[in-house]
């Protein structure tokens, strides 16, 4: 101003004049409003909030001084936005017009001017600014904020992002002065909260209008679609007419509007709706379900319409509402002291009221917090009301004390998104940028079966190969959308890869990088396509302990019980079908059991077929001969095999064995393992060792420098395949990450990565990829073949069925041959006894030889019928 001073002296008498016209109320002499009090305004008289608030504040008063024994007036200036002006007219109203307090005007970058005039006339400041520094209440005593802050407003954001599962954000605000930049922070907090983050910062300018375009363009060519607008009215409307002509106001893309912008969207007409189809935005929230609202309500609408026919809506919005308590609180203060100063702002501190918008309570001359807002969609002529968020509930349809809330925002109904679409935009896209993917990949991994850099002999192309590598292809291959990328190697440590991803050196990292809680801080993870764990490996040594019924191993107890019962059944039948032709199958019962029972069992190492009477015993010997023999044979050759092959045991069994022994261990070079054996599993770091190589690891293990060696999980596949005979896993399994590949925190392909990384699991790609890894190596399990070596009757179910229905075929036929002829000789048997008794009677004096010759004959015929049965 000290450069102007015919400028700066034009202005101030202006204000002076203009101020002889503005004062409000029944100014019949300066005196007379002195008595009565005045109350200064300081606003831009042509926006709409202007209008808005100096209509509040004038009904405001006039309903304090209805029910008041005292008059106070208003004096309003028009500081036409310009902080200058506002300082201007700061100092003319406590200076020639004598106000008490002064309220107003909305931006901070005004507000701090007159703020400065105030404290320095002590005059309370009644600023309806949203956001005021913190150091500004310390170093202007008589500042009040007047107007709640709308901080909590970037957690619905927030909540909004989270519900669609967006990552990445665009902010666009207005380079002007703390109330725009101040809450970015918190932005930036709550996105980080639910896994998102901010992927551009955009300031733009009122002065600096061909930024616009150069910005959006810059935007348009990155991935992100999601925008969140943080500008003054004007200036919003100029963002999103030069957005629609760039047609960035249509499918696939994402507006987000905060409070500066959407507290005004009752005032928007039907050309500004057209322009925001589809935008979605968070409006501070005021009660309307009360009366003294209705009241004022009626009243605001039918002055506001006379006084402003200009405008297409009459309705009040949050600005009126704040401007009525303000000019309220300042004339409840006033009535009740009649001096200025200290005085008066103790009165305004010790303000309680329950106002149109809520509460009104200062706490270190701030009202609290807000903390519930509505979320609208504008959409047609107008907007919808979707719903409401607050700190408490989340989102809700409604706010009563019963309603149903949810965290997600899908459950206040279906949006309408720029385009016309219902369908979600995906909120992101493939840059168009020509630049592929920059995908770090590590030289120094220790198993070059999963990741192997190699340099051509002329040093001039470099191959990427191994699992990992095919995987991130074959990952790449099931996406949805082409996505270019290219590989670069990386020397160095594996957390220096990771953090390269924060640096923005590499858009991901590629091999085997372990999942660990400290690398979140870089970058996030897809999810782990191995195993996860860590484990011991120890050498080997042989078991000969437990070696004497090693002679019942090649069977399981059930065949060995199946050979006995199948034996016991056969000779049986031998028996039964024989018994009449051995001397020695005779005697008493114990005495043929015994029989029986031996020559089932010698029957497996000896011949009888020359002395069988029988073809039934025949041909169930056959048939259990051949059994025998397969059983034998098979039982010597798996006896065999046993005997050759001895089982292995480790040589350490716990972790505690080598902590209590002070044994030396191993690691790979360059991975996480030695810190979590320092900080989890409590080894000396001086008896840690590092290897680069799986051969350093098992010439190591063999010349026992170390007694034992931690690997992860995939990593021992690969060794134990190669190694499967000199080491063992021993011990448990210790949990950490498994491997996964890291992209930048909040970035947009990690959902669509970890959906196609499934897809490769599901469908056996990497099961595939996995066992050809491992094939030039595999090596057969001997451990395993020993364990399961022991032969069960389900081996020779053919065989016992084939020699058990043999045996019961030949005793069915014998029963049933037996039978019939016992059954025709007892006929035969009675017709000649009936013969010879008629003959009898005719030669009686020969009685006693025909009655003799008779039974000779019978014992006889009887005696050669069982020999024909037998033979049988």
């Amino acid at each position: 101003m000290g450069k102007f001073p015919f400028l700066f002296s034009f202005f101030l008498f202006a204000l002076m004049v203009s101020g002889e016209h503005e004062t409000e109320g029944n100014m019949k002499s300066t005196t007379e409003d002195s008595r009565n009090g005045r109350i200064g305004v300081i606003v831009d008289k042509s926006s709409r909030i202007g209008k808005e608030e100096i209509l509040a504040m004038r009904m405001a008063v006039e309903d304090f001084n209805s029910f008041s024994n005292r008059s106070f007036s208003l004096v309003i200036r028009d500081y036409k936005s310009d902080p200058n002006l506002a300082a201007l007219a700061a100092n003319d109203l406590i200076s020639m017009q004598r106000v008490q307090i002064l309220i107003g005007p909305q931006t901070w970058e005004a507000a701090s001017v007159v703020a400065e005039v105030g404290n320095e006339k002590q005059i309370p400041v009644l600023a309806l600014v949203n956001e005021i520094p913190n150091w500004a209440t310390e170093r202007f005593e008589f500042l009040v904020q007047a107007s709640p802050s709308q901080l909590n407003q970037m957690r619905a954001i927030a909540g909004i992002v989270s519900s669609w599962d967006w990552h990445l954000v665009n902010v666009i605000y207005e380079d002007r002065d703390f109330s725009t930049t101040g809450i970015f922070p918190h932005l930036v907090h709550a996105l980080r909260d639910i896994g998102a983050e901010v992927s551009e910062f955009v300031g733009l300018s009122q002065f600096d209008s061909d930024l616009f375009s150069k910005e959006l363009e810059r935007l348009r060519r990155g991935s992100s679609r999601i925008f969140v607008v943080h500008m003054s009215f004007k200036l919003a409307l100029r963002l999103f007419e030069i957005a629609k002509d760039m047609g960035m106001m249509g499918k696939d893309y994402v507006w987000i509007t905060t409070d500066s912008f959407t507290n005004l969207a009752h005032s928007f007409n039907a050309s500004i709706n057209s322009l925001l189809q589809g935008v979605v935005g968070v409006k501070s929230f005021f009660p309307e379900d009360n009366p003294p609202f209705h009241e004022f309500y009626r009243r605001f609408c039918k002055r506001f319409r006379l006084e402003h026919s200009d405008e297409d809506n009459h309705e009040p919005g949050i600005f009126a509402i704040q401007a009525y308590d303000a000019a309220r609180t300042a004339a409840m203060a006033m009535s009740e002291i009649q001096e200025k100063g200290n005085h008066l702002l103790e009165k305004i501190k010790l303000t309680d009221f329950q106002g149109l918008s809520g509460k009104i309570q200062f706490k270190d001359r701030k009202l609290a917090l807000s903390d519930t807002f509505q979320i609208i969609n504008v959409m047609g002529r107008s907007y919808r009301e979707l719903g409401f968020w607050s700190d408490k509930l989340g989102f809700s349809r409604e706010l009563r004390k019963n309603s149903s809330s949810s965290l997600s925002m899908k459950d206040l109904g279906e949006v309408f998104w720029p385009g016309g679409s219902s369908i979600t935009p995906r909120g992101w896209v493939v840059s168009t940028d020509a630049n592929s993917l920059r995908i770090g990949v590590p030289t120094s991994s220790m198993f070059k079966q999963y990741v192997h850099v190699e340099e051509d002999p002329m040093g001039n192309n470099l191959s990427f190969n191994g699992l990992a590598i095919d995987l991130f292809k074959a990952t790449i291959d099931n996406l949805n959308f082409p996505l270019p990328y290219q590989f670069f190697r990386f020397d160095g440590p594996y957390d220096d890869l990771v953090e390269q991803v924060y640096l923005k050196n590499f858009d991901a990292v590629v091999g085997d990088i372990a999942i660990l809680s400290r690398r979140y801080k870089n970058a996030e993870f897809t999810h782990p396509y191995s195993e996860a764990g860590l484990v011991m490996v120890v050498p080997t040594i042989k078991d000969t302990s437990n070696r004497a019924l090693m002679f019942t191993k090649p069977f399981t107890v059930t065949m060995w019980f199946a050979i006995a019962v199948i034996n016991v059944y056969n000779g049986f039948v031998v028996w039964f079908i024989e018994r009449n032709h051995y001397l020695s199958h005779e005697g008493s019962m114990f005495n043929q059991a015994g029989t029986m029972l031996c020559s089932s069992f010698t029957t497996l190492f000896s011949l009888h077929g020359n002395v069988l009477h029988s073809n039934l015993s025949r041909m169930t010997m056959v048939v259990w001969l051949f059994m025998a023999l397969v059983i034998t044979q098979i039982y010597t050759a798996n006896l065999t095999s046993m005997l050759t092959i001895q089982k292995l045991e480790p040589t350490i069994t716990n972790i505690e064995t080598l902590q209590r022994t002070n044994a030396l261990v191993g690691f790979g070079r360059g991975s996480f393992v030695k810190r979590y054996l320092e900080d989890v599993l409590h080894f000396r770091a001086k008896n840690i060792r590092n290897y680069s190589t799986p051969d350093d690891y098992a010439e190591a293990l063999r010349n026992q420098e170390i007694a034992a060696a931690f690997l992860e999980v995939p990593f021992v596949k690969i060794f134990l395949a190669r190694f499967c005979r000199e080491f063992m896993v021993s011990g448990p399994t210790y949990k950490v990450g498994g491997f996964g590949f890291a992209f930048p925190r909040g970035s947009p392909l990690l959902t669509d990565i970890n959906e196609a990384l499934l897809k490769v699991s599901e469908t056996g790609k990497f099961r595939d990829l996995e066992d050809s890894m491992i094939a030039n190596e595999k090596c057969e399990d001997e451990d395993a073949k020993d364990e399961n070596s022991s032969l069960s009757p389900n081996s020779f179910f053919i065989l016992f069925v084939l020699s058990g229905g043999v045996s019961t075929i030949a005793l069915t036929l014998y029963i049933f041959n037996a039978h019939n002829f016992s059954f025709q000789q007892n006929t035969i048997w009675r017709l000649m006894i009936a013969v010879m008794r008629n003959w009898g009677k005719h030669r009686r004096r020969f009685s006693r030889q025909v009655s003799d010759e008779p039974q000779m004959t019978v014992s006889n015929n009887f005696s050669n019928t069982m020999d024909i049965q037998a033979q049988v």
